[in-house]
């Protein structure tokens, strides 16, 4: 097993969390992200900066049991499909039961964009984001280990 980020976006707070746990629990974390990005890594992939250049190396890199972090639904819904865990920057685990939901709220949300709605962003980041992710990933990492 293996904690792979999406780090093209991923906030600073949550690439330390799992660095942190990596170190504590002596499990490898990659980080794929494009050249325009400088992280500190052990294990990092750089990437062209082409649309979807990183979620395809995140996809090959991915195995069954691997743990992904990455805020892309589409990704999210790949890595699922792979039985891989994934979850937010959030803290939220996208699962089969609810990533259909997910992809289709964001299906819409774009076709009302492309009609000239305007949809809101993220909200701003708080530190219960980052105690939430830190909580969620280690009950993935606790329950990877006892299996």
């Amino acid at each position: 097993m293996k904690v792979i980020v999406d780090a093209d976006a991923c906030p600073k707070g949550v690439l330390q969390a799992c660095f942190d746990m990596g170190r504590k629990y002596n499990i490898e974390v990659w980080t794929v992200a494009s050249f325009n990005h400088d992280i500190e890594s052990d294990h990092h992939v750089v990437v062209g900066s082409d649309s979807q250049e990183a979620d395809l190396k995140v996809m090959n890199l991915t195995e069954k049991g691997d743990i992904v972090v990455t805020q892309d639904w589409g990704l999210a819904a790949m890595i699922v499909g792979k039985q891989a865990r994934c979850l937010s920057p959030n803290g939220r685990e996208y699962r089969p039961e609810n990533i259909d939901f997910l992809l289709e709220e964001r299906a819409m949300k774009a076709k009302y964009r492309r009609s000239g709605g305007r949809t809101r962003g993220p909200r701003k980041r708080t530190v219960k984001n980052d105690l939430n992710f830190l909580k969620v990933l280690d009950e993935m990492i606790n329950e990877a280990v006892e299996n």
